[in-house]
């Protein structure tokens, strides 16, 4: 190394963990999507986009996101452009909605379609691939 440089930064193991596990929540939520279970392929895709903002959390700000399940707060935190604010919104009360009939009011499965889960789909991997472009690249393996 020359005098001046610097070195770059390891990536973080917790970093690449959670990275690693947003996107195998995201091929979950595919591998759902293409068996119609669209609950279970939104609740991942609420998963995914929560883990990849924890890991772009702890990238950014050498700390770990705390407890939360709030994709607004780790938004914030991340500066997550204003493009993925619907998303975010939205997404995170499909957290609970998708899973407990108590909070839908309903059976959660008969609330979704596959066209709602497709737009949930594809709007989260965009924002996963901003994330991935946030992240140094040997956390993205």
């Amino acid at each position: 190394m020359k005098q001046g440089e610097s070195r770059p930064s390891p990536v973080r193991r917790d970093v690449r963990l959670w990275w690693a596990q947003a996107a195998h929540d995201l091929g979950t939520a595919e591998h759902n999507l293409a068996g119609g279970r669209y609950d279970a392929a939104i609740f991942y895709c609420e998963q995914a986009v929560e883990k990849a903002l924890k890991a772009l959390t702890i990238h950014s700000k050498r700390l770990p996101p705390g407890p939360t399940h709030s994709l607004i707060v780790l938004g914030r935190l991340c500066r997550v452009p204003k493009r993925f604010s619907l998303l975010l919104r939205t997404l995170t009360s499909e957290y609970f909605l998708s899973r407990y009939p108590d909070a839908a009011g309903e059976v959660p499965y008969t609330l979704y379609d596959g066209t709602e889960a497709r737009e949930y789909l594809r709007t989260s991997k965009e924002l996963l691939q901003w994330v991935a472009k946030q992240l140094p690249r040997s956390s993205e393996g």
